[in-house]
């Protein structure tokens, strides 16, 4: 590992994190398409948490606004009086399926299915289901009128991003888009999705990485690499969905999908 690839990993992570494309596809291929080795789960988790750092920088408002919505819904006994404490509910409720399949599934996931065939699959089907759903969903909703049926649904949605090449911006943002919400709505309740998930993988996780790695200038320039382009492709993703379709993310995956095929016939 030297700091130019760390800070090259980094920006693909915290692109490919916020974008619907996969960013454990990316972090695996990337590598196997240069005969690289490969940079360990130790590694991908600690650019996670450059993502997260983004994650509540761009949304910090927001958070702030749900933060101080706690005491008052701890006051009224945990009874949501406004819509700031709904969502506050269905941020937990929607983090609870994927965290159960994390604890369950994850170590059979990250030791079988880390393969370039499961990438291809996953790029494709998730990629046609991004497509349809992008296509023929109302994507009428606001955030304030997501209920509980609808982060629920998302929430499921989430198990499935342990498999890699699913992607977990993709697949809730598909679920989201499904159920009605705006493009750009099913995005932000995307992201803020994300958070917990993140940071609850970093808290089981970053104990086991050695402090002398933790400390490195690589790890520390690439958590940077990650939170700069996460938060270039938080802001670009927000605007690009308001004008144009998610199809052109659902593309980009069927063509990285043929990519990998050609390079497993040509090897």
């Amino acid at each position: 590992m030297n700091i130019t690839w760390a800070i090259i990993l980094g920006a693909i992570q915290g692109i490919t994190e916020i974008l619907p494309i996969s960013s454990s596809a990316h972090l695996i291929l990337f590598p196997w398409f240069l005969k690289m080795p490969d940079q360990g789960l130790s590694f991908d988790v600690a650019l996670h948490l450059g993502s997260l750092l983004a994650i509540i920088i761009a949304f910090g408002p927001d958070w702030i606004n749900l933060i101080q919505e706690l005491p008052k819904l701890v006051k009224n006994k945990l009874k949501a009086t406004n819509q700031n404490q709904k969502i506050i509910y269905y941020l937990l409720l929607a983090t609870i399926p994927g965290t159960i399949a994390g604890i369950l599934f994850e170590s059979l996931i990250e030791t079988k299915l880390r393969s370039e065939l499961v990438i291809v699959f996953t790029l494709f089907i998730y990629g046609g289901i991004l497509w349809y759903v992008d296509k023929k969903g109302q994507k009428g909703k606001t955030l304030s009128d997501i209920g509980l049926k609808d982060a629920l649904f998302i929430g499921l949605a989430q198990m499935f991003a342990l498999v890699p090449g699913t992607s977990r911006s993709g697949i809730t943002i598909s679920a989201g888009l499904f159920r009605g919400l705006k493009k750009e709505v099913a995005a932000k309740f995307s992201f803020m999705l994300s958070a917990p998930i993140i940071f609850g993988a970093g808290i089981v996780k970053v104990p086991k990485i050695a402090l002398s790695d933790l400390v490195s200038a690589y790890f520390i320039l690439g958590v940077i690499s990650s939170f700069v382009f996460a938060l270039l492709a938080i802001k670009f993703i927000l605007g690009f969905v308001k004008k144009y379709s998610y199809k052109y993310f659902a593309f980009y995956r069927f063509g990285l999908a043929a990519l990998i095929l050609i390079f497993i016939f040509l090897r």
